[in-house]
């Protein structure tokens, strides 16, 4: 039996959330391993949910638009669980773990992992819930493009400007002697 006022225990008894470090790019592997760890020691009452909190990305590669799930925070997954001895040892020794997100505990002098506030996980879980895709196209300030659809298709120009917010790029062409600016789609122009 654990005494009440050890500080890995949650005096509440209720489930908090808590951040987990992890070895970056290795989240989602995490996250296997550690339902898998959960089901073998029998802790499905302790640790409730386990989240990788991500959101749309829309990459423009060769021309084409691809849809990829990034992750909101890179080497790191929530966790909500019943903080005590055994789950905190349970999700601090699963494979791809390097700890919590903690502050030094005064009475022990070790550290000791902080959960997170209900509105800081409302907000995180509403931002993976409904953020729009966000689109990336990687063109360069300067960069020189071919248009492949429209009324200039075919047409070679410098990148003037990229809003990935909306999906635009502008373009200087030059007809009639002069460089002019034409706002296009990413879709609609191709690297050189």
């Amino acid at each position: 039996m654990v005494a009440k006022n050890d500080p890995q225990v949650d005096e509440e008894n209720d489930p908090r959330w808590y951040i987990v470090h992890t070895y970056s790019g290795q989240e989602d592997l995490v996250e296997k391993n550690l339902k898998l760890r959960i089901q073998s020691l029998d802790m499905q009452d302790r640790i409730m949910q386990i989240l990788v909190p991500t959101e749309e990305e829309v990459v423009f590669k060769e021309g084409k638009r691809k849809s990829e799930q990034r992750k909101l925070f890179p080497g790191y997954i929530l966790v909500q669980m019943m903080m005590d001895d055994e789950s905190w040892y349970a999700v601090r020794n699963t494979p791809g773990v390097t700890g919590f997100v903690s502050s030094e505990d005064e009475h022990d002098k070790r550290p000791k992992p902080v959960p997170l506030e209900d509105k800081q996980v409302e907000d995180i879980l509403k931002q993976a819930a409904t953020n729009p895709a966000r689109v990336k196209i990687g063109l360069e300030l300067g960069e020189t493009v071919r248009i492949t659809e429209g009324p200039f298709v075919d047409f070679i120009g410098a990148v003037s400007d990229v809003d990935e917010g909306k999906g635009k790029v502008r373009v200087l062409v030059s007809f009639f002697g002069r460089e002019t600016p034409v706002e296009l789609d990413f879709l609609q122009v191709e690297r050189i």
